[in-house]
């Protein structure tokens, strides 16, 4: 049976959001607020093809893709990069050559676990 990620959801934990911003070259400014910032991820998924929405104070950004399909990605600092989104054990799993992001939905959470280098932040939101 397929992981629905439909629906809103609402930041409430993250680890090593400074370590994991630092080792992509993140511009300071939002290191600095990454602490404060508990943004609302809005994901609609039809099948293979995902529309997510992460929205700040700041800023919103929207990234459409295709599971396996590579794809340009905007970044919240608005970057853009590459990277292939595939479906591996129910996660949605994105790789690119700066980081992999990792998402997926235990019990009423979703836990997004992104790595560069040796760096990692986990982020857990509840669908709101």
């Amino acid at each position: 049976m397929a992981v629905d990620f439909n629906g809103s959801w609402k930041l409430y934990e993250q680890k090593n959001p400074e370590e994991f911003l630092r080792a992509i070259a993140a511009p300071e400014i939002y290191i600095k607020m990454m602490n404060d910032v508990k943004p609302v991820t809005m994901i609609q998924q039809n099948g293979d093809e995902f529309t997510i929405c992460v929205k700040t104070p700041l800023r919103s950004n929207t990234n459409s893709f295709t599971i396996g399909t590579e794809t340009e990605f905007n970044t919240m600092d608005g970057k853009k990069i590459k990277g292939t989104a595939r479906l591996i054990d129910g996660k949605v799993v994105i790789e690119s050559e700066k980081f992999t992001h990792v998402r997926e939905i235990q019990g009423e959470e979703m836990i997004e676990t992104l790595s560069a280098g040796n760096a990692t932040l986990i982020r857990r939101s509840r669908r709101i």
